[in-house]
């Protein structure tokens, strides 16, 4: 038997952003649908397929903050449980903000990699995002 705190773990990691902290925010919870116009290359790409079916667990406005449980999908063929948290935060005294991802996660076994691609993923996704908010203004 494997001892469960080496398959227990959290990986995060923050993305400056040009774009404000509500704009950001509303498009990641408010509009999940423009993410492909947003990220093409990274949604729509050419890469490995991957599909994941969450819901969502928490959800405060007031701090762009949102928490998804993810239930199926490939993730769950390496994981026990896989949570995910974004929040989303204006910088202090200039314009832009700063994305803060979270992943709090139990492996299915020691195989199986910490999610650090899912991480880097993540931050490409942020950056064309933002990308995508500037040129709607």
């Amino acid at each position: 038997m494997s001892d469960t705190s080496s398959l227990v773990g959290i990986v995060e990691t923050t993305v400056e952003l040009k774009s404000s902290s509500e704009k950001f925010h509303d498009m990641l919870v408010g509009r999940p649908h423009h993410l492909s116009d947003a990220s093409p290359s990274n949604l729509q790409g050419y890469g490995e397929t991957r599909v994941m079916k969450h819901k969502m667990e928490s959800l405060e406005p007031e701090k762009n903050r949102v928490t998804y449980r993810v239930l199926e999908g490939d993730l769950m063929n390496e994981y026990k449980s896989f949570v995910i948290t974004f929040q989303v935060t204006p910088k202090e005294g200039e314009p832009g903000s700063i994305a803060h991802w979270h992943f709090e996660y139990e492996k299915i076994n020691e195989e199986v990699a910490h999610p650090e691609t899912l991480l880097q993923f993540a931050v490409e996704v942020s950056k064309e995002m933002d990308e995508h908010l500037l040129s709607e203004e």
